[in-house]
C-alpha cells in the first residue's frame, strides 16, 4: 500500500508539476532511507551567493528555504516555503531558487547602462519604482517570500552488483515570488529528472542526475526551456561523514546567454539518528553562473 501511495503522490507533484535543485548539499537524500519510526524530516539550508551574470552590475541573493519531506518506501514528496533577499538592477532574478539572468542581452543598448524602450518586451522590464524610462533599473534590495516548491521522487531501480539505483523526479515552483520586486518570474514551472548513484567499494559514491524545466514565460518576456546535468563523486570518511564534488550546467534562460556551469563542493555529516548537517561552496566557471555560492544548513528527521 505505501509504494502505491508514494508512487500516487508523487506522479501528482510531476503531473502539477521545477530545488528546488540549485545545489542539493545532501546527497545522502538520494538515497533511500532506512525504514524507521522516523518518516518526516524538517530543515532550513540558507545560501547566500554573488556575481555578475554576465551583466555589467554585481547581484546578491539570499535564499532561506524551510522544507518539510516526508519518507516512504520508496521514495519522498516535499515542500518548500522559501524566504529571499534580492539586491539587483532587474536584469537577474530568482528561478526554482537559483539566481539566473532573465534580461535579453538585446535589451541592452551599446554600453549597458541603458534598456532599448522601442522593444516591447525590453520596456516591459523596467519596473515601476526601480527605474525611469530609457533607462536600466537602479540597483535595489527587496525581500519576501519566494516561490514555493513542491518536488517528489520515486525509486524506480534498486542498487545491486553493477545495477546503479535510479530514481524518477518531479518538481513544481509555484509562482508565489513577487515579479514586480525581482524575487521571481511570476509564472509557473514545472519539471522532471532523473538520478542515478552508485556506492563503488564502500568509501566511494558516483552519481549522475539530469532532467528538462519547463519555464513559464513572464509577462512580455518569453523564456526558453532549461535541461540540466550533474555529474560527480562524493568519498565517506566515516559511515556518517561524506565529502563530495561535482560539476554542474544549466541551460539559459535567454537564447543567445552563457550557460550556467559550476563545480560544487559538498560536506554532509550525520551526527545522531534526527540530526543531520550540511554546507557547501559553489565557484563558478562561466559568466552566466554566480561568482561563488556559500550555503549551511541543518535538518531534524522525527
Amino acid at each position: 500500500m505505501q509504494r502505491w501511495l508514494v508512487a500516487v503522490v508523487t506522479m501528482l507533484g510531476i503531473v502539477g508539476c521545477l530545488i528546488e535543485h540549485a545545489h542539493a548539499t545532501d546527497l545522502t537524500d538520494k538515497r533511500p532511507q532506512p525504514t524507521s519510526e522516523r518518516n518526516w524530516q524538517i530543515g532550513v539550508t540558507p545560501s547566500y551567493s554573488s556575481g555578475n551574470f554576465d551583466t555589467t552590475t554585481t547581484s546578491e541573493f539570499v535564499y532561506l528555504p524551510f522544507s518539510v519531506r516526508r519518507y516512504f518506501r520508496d521514495g519522498d514528496v516535499s515542500l518548500v516555503i522559501p524566504f529571499v533577499s534580492v539586491t539587483s538592477d532587474g536584469t537577474v532574478t530568482l528561478v526554482g531558487g537559483q539566481p539566473i539572468q532573465t534580461l535579453p542581452g538585446r535589451c541592452l543598448k551599446k554600453g549597458g547602462t541603458e534598456i532599448d524602450t522601442d522593444k516591447p518586451e525590453c520596456l516591459a522590464l523596467l519596473n515601476a519604482g526601480q527605474g525611469v524610462a530609457g533607462q536600466a533599473a537602479q540597483i535595489v534590495t527587496n525581500s519576501g517570500l519566494g516561490d514555493i516548491i513542491l518536488r517528489g521522487r520515486y525509486y524506480l531501480v534498486e542498487e545491486r552488483d553493477y545495477v546503479p539505483l535510479i530514481a524518477i523526479t518531479g518538481r513544481l515552483k509555484l509562482p508565489t515570488a513577487s515579479e514586480g520586486k525581482g524575487l521571481g518570474t511570476g509564472a509557473l514551472d514545472h519539471g522532471y529528472g532523473i538520478e542515478m548513484s552508485k556506492l563503488i567499494g564502500e568509501k566511494w559514491l558516483a552519481f549522475l542526475d539530469g532532467g528538462y524545466n519547463f519555464i513559464g514565460d513572464p509577462d512580455g518576456r518569453e523564456l526558453q526551456n532549461q535541461y540540466w546535468y550533474d555529474v560527480g563523486a562524493g568519498y565517506y570518511f566515516s559511515k556518517n561523514l561524506l565529502a563530495s564534488v561535482y560539476f554542474e550546467e544549466y541551460r539559459a534562460l535567454v537564447p543567445g546567454l552563457v550557460n550556467i556551469r559550476d563545480f560544487f563542493f559538498a560536506m554532509n555529516y550525520k551526527a545522531s539518528a534526527a540530526w543531520r548537517f550540511n554546507g557547501g561552496v559553489a565557484v563558478g566557471v562561466s559568466n552566466g553562473a554566480p561568482d561563488y555560492v556559500v550555503s549551511i544548513g541543518t535538518s531534524y528527521r522525527f
